[in-house]
């Protein structure tokens, strides 16, 4: 089946499966359809799945006290997203998140997840790393908002990934750089006038 085959060849990436592993570990899955502008996570509902990208895109984002949106995270094919501090702490949700596409997604319940790492230490291997790269991601992305201007956030995002620059609004791209939709018009602009 091509979806137990996308998330077996992804975890085969970090651990080796013999192929009755690889069978439990993703039949723990379910495959989920969502529709473009479908939320997968809400405030103040507890987080009971995570969720792994086959197919669209996502973006996760707060509200603050002012009611401007601040993105988290977005998530393409072959990513995770989720609201971690919900998830993990099994405590309700603060963020949103919401497809900008039509999507097909994998996801697993908090209660499977902890099954198959009681289950086997390959499992448990596999979410440690995963959860080491998040951190480390996180710690890279906080030190580039102290340290970088948002000329450099822009650059290094579009460098790392030019795919997705394509698929997401520009509004959720200068809210997630941490700059407003016009800086970061001024930034395109003055891109394509230095390249022409």
């Amino acid at each position: 089946m091509i979806i137990e085959n996308k998330i077996v060849e992804y975890i085969k990436r970090y651990v080796s499966l013999t192929d009755e592993e690889a069978e439990q570990f993703s039949n723990a899955f379910r495959e989920v359809k969502i529709r473009k502008r479908q939320f997968i996570v809400q405030p103040n509902f507890t987080v009971k799945q995570r969720h792994f990208v086959l197919k669209g895109a996502f973006r996760a984002y707060v509200v603050g006290d002012e009611g401007q949106d601040h993105t988290i995270a977005f998530a393409i094919e072959d990513w995770w997203i989720t609201d971690y501090n919900s998830y993990i702490l099994q405590k309700p949700a603060t963020m949103f998140v919401i497809a900008l596409e039509d999507s097909t997604i994998l996801e697993i319940t908090y209660e499977k997840e902890q099954e198959l790492k009681l289950a086997n230490h390959k499992f448990e291997t596999f979410f440690r790393i995963r959860a080491e790269r998040t951190a480390a991601f996180m710690q890279q992305r906080i030190i580039s908002n102290l340290t970088q201007t948002a000329e450099e956030r822009f650059e290094g995002f579009v460098e790392k990934y030019p795919s997705i620059v394509q698929r997401i609004p520009q509004y959720a791209l200068a809210s997630y750089l941490g700059m407003t939709t016009e800086f970061l018009s001024r930034i395109r602009n003055k891109r394509t006038t230095k390249k022409s």
